[in-house]
Protein backbone atom coordinates (compact mmCIF):
# COMPACT_ATOMS: atom_id res chain seq x y z
CA UNK A 1 0.00 0.00 0.00
CA UNK A 2 0.98 3.82 0.04
CA UNK A 3 3.38 5.05 2.27
CA UNK A 4 4.85 8.03 2.17
CA UNK A 5 7.74 10.22 3.92
CA UNK A 6 6.94 13.46 6.55
CA UNK A 7 8.72 15.22 3.89
CA UNK A 8 7.41 13.83 0.63
CA UNK A 9 4.98 17.31 0.21
CA UNK A 10 2.28 18.72 0.91
CA UNK A 11 0.01 16.30 1.02
CA UNK A 12 2.08 13.97 3.53
CA UNK A 13 1.77 16.77 6.04
CA UNK A 14 0.98 15.80 9.42
CA UNK A 15 -2.37 15.63 10.49
CA UNK A 16 -2.61 16.62 14.35
CA UNK A 17 -4.18 13.19 16.16
CA UNK A 18 -5.58 13.84 20.22
CA UNK A 19 -6.84 10.27 22.21
CA UNK A 20 -9.96 12.05 23.91
CA UNK A 21 -10.84 10.61 27.49
CA UNK A 22 -13.68 8.87 26.23
CA UNK A 23 -11.55 7.16 23.96
CA UNK A 24 -12.22 8.65 20.57
CA UNK A 25 -9.64 10.15 18.37
CA UNK A 26 -9.69 13.52 17.56
CA UNK A 27 -8.16 14.26 13.90
CA UNK A 28 -7.24 18.07 13.61
CA UNK A 29 -7.44 19.04 9.81
CA UNK A 30 -6.04 22.40 8.69
CA UNK A 31 -7.91 22.38 5.33
CA UNK A 32 -11.66 21.31 4.73
CA UNK A 33 -12.43 17.87 2.92
CA UNK A 34 -13.07 19.22 0.00
CA UNK A 35 -9.55 20.16 -0.09
CA UNK A 36 -8.01 16.84 0.84
CA UNK A 37 -5.54 15.47 -2.37
CA UNK A 38 -6.71 12.78 -4.56
CA UNK A 39 -5.60 8.92 -3.79
CA UNK A 40 -4.15 6.17 -5.64
CA UNK A 41 -7.26 3.63 -7.12
CA UNK A 42 -4.81 0.72 -6.24
CA UNK A 43 -4.36 2.48 -2.75
CA UNK A 44 -8.26 2.61 -2.56
CA UNK A 45 -8.98 -1.27 -3.54
CA UNK A 46 -6.16 -2.06 -1.28
CA UNK A 47 -7.85 -0.26 1.58
CA UNK A 48 -11.30 -1.88 0.60
CA UNK A 49 -10.00 -5.22 1.10
CA UNK A 50 -8.03 -4.75 4.73
CA UNK A 51 -10.84 -3.24 5.76
CA UNK A 52 -13.23 -5.63 4.67
CA UNK A 53 -10.80 -8.34 6.35
CA UNK A 54 -11.00 -6.48 9.36
CA UNK A 55 -15.04 -6.43 9.47
CA UNK A 56 -15.23 -10.20 8.79
CA UNK A 57 -12.51 -10.32 11.68
CA UNK A 58 -15.05 -8.07 13.83
CA UNK A 59 -11.62 -6.08 14.47
CA UNK A 60 -13.81 -2.91 16.06
CA UNK A 61 -12.11 0.31 16.05
CA UNK A 62 -12.84 3.51 18.13
CA UNK A 63 -14.79 6.29 17.39
CA UNK A 64 -13.50 9.09 15.32
CA UNK A 65 -13.87 13.17 15.70
CA UNK A 66 -12.42 14.93 12.38
CA UNK A 67 -12.32 18.69 12.50
CA UNK A 68 -11.55 20.71 9.53
CA UNK A 69 -10.79 24.17 9.78
CA UNK A 70 -10.95 26.03 6.22
CA UNK A 71 -8.62 28.91 5.63
CA UNK A 72 -10.83 31.61 6.44
CA UNK A 73 -11.50 30.03 10.38
CA UNK A 74 -14.83 27.81 9.03
CA UNK A 75 -15.17 24.49 10.45
CA UNK A 76 -16.84 21.09 9.74
CA UNK A 77 -17.02 18.59 12.82
CA UNK A 78 -17.99 15.12 11.49
CA UNK A 79 -18.07 12.00 14.04
CA UNK A 80 -17.76 8.76 12.90
CA UNK A 81 -19.38 6.00 15.75
CA UNK A 82 -20.69 3.39 13.88
CA UNK A 83 -19.13 0.32 14.32
CA UNK A 84 -18.74 -0.96 10.92
CA UNK A 85 -17.14 2.70 9.87
CA UNK A 86 -14.99 2.70 12.80
CA UNK A 87 -13.44 -0.60 12.17
CA UNK A 88 -13.20 0.39 8.76
CA UNK A 89 -11.41 3.28 9.84
CA UNK A 90 -8.95 1.38 12.12
CA UNK A 91 -8.09 -1.04 9.07
CA UNK A 92 -7.07 2.04 7.33
CA UNK A 93 -4.91 3.59 10.36
CA UNK A 94 -3.26 0.63 11.02
CA UNK A 95 -2.02 0.04 7.53
CA UNK A 96 -1.60 3.35 5.98
CA UNK A 97 -2.00 5.28 8.72
CA UNK A 98 -4.43 8.54 9.16
CA UNK A 99 -1.70 11.02 10.91
CA UNK A 100 -1.10 12.16 7.38
CA UNK A 101 -3.48 14.49 5.10
CA UNK A 102 -3.03 11.36 2.58
CA UNK A 103 -4.21 8.74 4.67
CA UNK A 104 -7.20 10.77 6.01
CA UNK A 105 -8.08 11.03 2.48
CA UNK A 106 -7.44 7.40 1.54
CA UNK A 107 -9.67 6.55 4.64
CA UNK A 108 -12.46 9.10 3.91
CA UNK A 109 -13.16 8.54 0.43
CA UNK A 110 -13.44 4.61 1.34
CA UNK A 111 -15.74 5.27 3.56
CA UNK A 112 -17.54 7.78 1.49
CA UNK A 113 -17.73 4.69 -1.51
CA UNK A 114 -19.04 2.35 0.99
CA UNK A 115 -21.71 5.07 1.61
CA UNK A 116 -22.54 5.60 -1.58
CA UNK A 117 -22.44 1.73 -2.53
CA UNK A 118 -25.18 1.35 0.55
CA UNK A 119 -27.66 4.00 -0.86
CA UNK A 120 -27.05 5.18 -4.87
CA UNK A 121 -29.14 1.90 -6.60
CA UNK A 122 -27.28 3.08 -9.53
CA UNK A 123 -23.81 1.80 -8.47
CA UNK A 124 -24.69 -1.94 -8.22
CA UNK A 125 -24.01 -2.33 -11.75
CA UNK A 126 -20.12 -1.36 -10.77
CA UNK A 127 -19.80 -3.94 -8.35
CA UNK A 128 -19.31 -8.07 -8.21
CA UNK A 129 -21.01 -9.05 -5.08
CA UNK A 130 -19.83 -12.84 -4.45
CA UNK A 131 -19.27 -15.28 -1.55
CA UNK A 132 -16.32 -14.71 -0.80
CA UNK A 133 -16.37 -10.47 -1.08
CA UNK A 134 -17.00 -7.55 -3.14
CA UNK A 135 -15.30 -6.57 -6.40
CA UNK A 136 -15.11 -2.69 -7.75
CA UNK A 137 -15.21 -2.19 -11.09
CA UNK A 138 -12.06 -0.10 -11.88
CA UNK A 139 -13.65 3.23 -13.17
CA UNK A 140 -15.85 3.49 -9.83
CA UNK A 141 -12.81 3.28 -7.77
CA UNK A 142 -10.57 5.35 -10.11
CA UNK A 143 -13.66 8.18 -9.92
CA UNK A 144 -13.62 7.65 -6.20
CA UNK A 145 -9.76 8.37 -6.11
CA UNK A 146 -9.82 11.05 -7.67
CA UNK A 147 -12.50 13.56 -7.42
CA UNK A 148 -13.12 15.80 -4.54
CA UNK A 149 -15.36 14.85 -1.09
CA UNK A 150 -18.08 17.49 -0.16
CA UNK A 151 -17.85 19.28 2.51
CA UNK A 152 -19.53 16.66 4.18
CA UNK A 153 -17.27 14.22 3.14
CA UNK A 154 -19.22 12.41 0.66
CA UNK A 155 -19.26 12.29 -3.24
CA UNK A 156 -21.25 14.17 -5.32
CA UNK A 157 -23.28 11.73 -6.79
CA UNK A 158 -23.52 13.43 -9.85
CA UNK A 159 -20.24 14.27 -10.54
CA UNK A 160 -19.06 11.34 -9.80
CA UNK A 161 -21.83 9.32 -12.49
CA UNK A 162 -20.26 11.77 -14.96
CA UNK A 163 -16.69 10.83 -14.43
CA UNK A 164 -17.41 7.27 -14.89
CA UNK A 165 -19.31 7.78 -17.77
CA UNK A 166 -16.45 9.72 -19.78
CA UNK A 167 -14.10 7.24 -18.40
CA UNK A 168 -16.23 5.02 -21.10
CA UNK A 169 -16.44 7.32 -23.77
CA UNK A 170 -13.76 5.97 -26.77
CA UNK A 171 -10.33 7.40 -26.65
CA UNK A 172 -10.43 8.35 -23.31
CA UNK A 173 -8.43 6.11 -21.08
CA UNK A 174 -10.57 4.53 -18.31
CA UNK A 175 -9.37 5.62 -14.53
Amino acid sequence: MHTETQSAGPHSRAVQVQARADGTLAYLVDLPPEALPPVRARDLAEAWDVARTAAIAEQWGVARLFRFRAKDGDCTELLLADADACCWAAAVDGTVGMQTRYGLALCLRLLALVDLLARAPWTGEWLALRRDGATIEPRLLGAAATLPLTREARFDEGRLRSAIAAARLPGMAAA
